[in-house]
């Protein structure tokens, strides 16, 4: 982080008490799974529901959106907040699907720690390691949970060695899995010798916990056949001789990572994990920002705007700003600085998640997640203080590797699909770009599922049907120089010039040789492939 934490004054009680972090992992690993039976040891849901599910009764609660719902895969991060023992958990699910990657890399930026969720069978698979990357840019802790176990997965120790190999970071075992698939019937806690049993038959069960002392101890024979217990003994000192021991201050570091074992679906190995973050993952922590980094235990109240939600309420043509407090006491009611508006905001209704569910925020501190309802004053990158010019920095967005033309079904609604794409822009769910010449939009967007989810979305809360169709250009550039280079640029090559929805200049391109072509004929100007979502 960017502060050893030694160096770093204490927290306030209520500051210290926030673990804010983010679930990663590759589609279909469990995660949102997990996020569910989070919810449940924090006491906030009654019972976890499952990703396919019959009837609406058992849905899951991170996934609100319809097309999330259908289709079983998580589109857009959702935030949480729930208490468990004394620690306040701030948890925001992210997309899996490597289509919504740039909404995730934007959410690595409001946590603090991430979680990196495996599947046992398979290992590190390529989203986990994208992802994981963008971690270890911003040296985030990272504490790892290897999923399910109770299938047939592979060698505890091939696993390890993966991700050791494939990662570049220390992996130390806080449990050890005792068998596998059929035979997996729990874990030996390594942190505090403790055997824990797996029960198949009640999913939302918290598994037994047996105090033992040490390996040696007769309870394990008499809770264990003799041959897995004759194994976990060699297993776990060979682990002990072979794996590092667990140092909290390199785990904060970011330099490694402790791996709990488990089954998210049967509720196993999931307590262990949550004490592990509240144990071993970081408070809140300072954010980077110009003209100078904020502090959590500032007195000033601070915060910055990493997503914004359109109608996540059907009924209400809404826009929630998601709201990472970086500093400070925030009280219902307050009168904080909009710095790019230099304008004063009364927040009168803030709000905390529970997925789809939320209550009003009566107050929260540095560290918190807040969602601000508002008509399209706030967006991404934005920060909000008690009146200091401050700018939190490092909000990236990057440039689409797909573009389409949007096309409105009925002719006489233009304007209205302009109004629908101007908010998607600004939600950061697509990239929309208005061409010099001629008319139309063209949607820029990571991946081809996102065409799929935006034309969905259009439908379901404008009722405006839309169609996409294939665009003469291939990937967009911002382009940036001094006004008069810019100007002499843009006069140049006006039929590949359109302006994004803050009105930068985009170079749309067809081939890499529309790029070279630039950057030799015109040396004034720079072409970039992200640009920080400036405020």
């Amino acid at each position: 982080m960017l502060d050893n934490a030694q160096n770093r004054p204490d927290l306030p009680f209520e500051i210290a008490r926030r673990r804010t972090f983010a679930i990663i992992s590759h589609p279909d690993a469990g995660k949102t799974t997990l996020t569910e039976k989070f919810l449940l040891f924090g006491g906030a849901i009654q019972m976890a529901g499952q990703v396919r599910a019959k009837g609406e009764a058992r849905r899951t609660r991170s996934d609100f959106m319809q097309m999330e719902k259908d289709r079983g895969i998580s589109v857009s991060a959702s935030a949480m907040s729930f208490d468990f023992k004394k620690y306040r958990f701030n948890l925001v699910d992210t997309p899996g699907h490597s289509d919504f990657s740039e909404d995730t890399y934007r959410t690595l930026t409001a946590v603090d720690a991430a979680v990196m969720v495996i599947d046992g069978a398979k290992g590190v698979e390529s989203q986990t390691q994208k992802l994981f990357e963008v971690c270890r840019l911003r040296d985030l802790p990272i504490l790892t949970f290897c999923n399910k176990m109770d299938r047939e997965s592979r060698d505890t120790f091939d696993i390890i060695d993966e991700i050791q190999e494939n990662l570049a970071i220390d992996i130390t075992p806080a449990s050890w899995p005792i068998g596998m698939g059929r035979d997996f019937t729990g874990c030996y806690d390594m942190l505090n010798d403790r055997l824990e049993l797996m029960d198949r038959a009640d999913r939302n069960k918290v598994a037994q916990s047996i105090e033992i002392n040490g390996l040696d101890d007769p309870a394990l024979d008499a809770n264990l056949p003799a041959d897995l217990v004759a194994k976990l003994r060699e297993e776990v000192e060979m682990a002990r001789e072979l794996l590092p021991a667990l140092d909290p201050q390199a785990v904060l570091e970011g330099h490694m990572s402790p791996i709990w074992f488990g089954s998210a679906i049967n509720s196993f190995g999931v307590k262990e994990l949550m004490e592990g973050i509240a144990t071993y993952g970081p408070q809140p922590q300072p954010q980077k920002a110009e003209p100078r980094q904020i502090a959590p235990e500032e007195d000033k109240v601070s915060g910055f705007v990493f997503k914004v939600q359109a109608n996540m309420d059907p009924k209400h043509r809404d826009r929630v700003a998601f709201l990472r407090m970086a500093s400070g006491h925030f009280r219902r009611g307050m009168k904080l600085t909009h710095v790019r508006s230099k304008k004063p905001m009364t927040i009168t209704n803030p709000v905390l998640f529970l997925a789809s569910d939320r209550e009003l925020a009566d107050e929260a501190w540095a560290g918190d997640i807040i969602g601000i309802p508002n008509h399209g004053q706030l967006r991404i990158g934005d920060t909000l203080t008690e009146g200091e010019a401050l700018r939190v920095t490092g909000i990236p967005s990057f440039a689409p590797e797909l573009l389409q033309v949007a096309r409105a079904g009925d002719p006489l609604k233009s304007k209205h699909l302009e109004k629908a794409l101007m908010q998607f822009a600004e939600e950061g769910a697509a990239k929309v770009f208005k061409p010099v010449f001629g008319s139309g939009f063209i949607v820029g967007v990571v991946g081809a599922l996102q065409f799929e989810v935006l034309a969905s979305r259009i439908e379901l809360e404008y009722g405006l049907p839309v169609r996409f169709e294939q665009s003469q250009f291939t990937s967009a550039r911002w382009a940036q120089g001094e006004r008069t280079a810019l100007d002499a640029f843009i006069k140049a090559n006006q039929a590949h010039i359109a302006h994004d929805n803050d009105g930068d200049v985009v170079y749309l391109t067809r081939l890499q040789w529309d790029i070279d072509r630039i950057v030799r004929d015109f040396p004034d100007i720079r072409l970039t492939a992200t640009k920080e979502m400036m405020v």
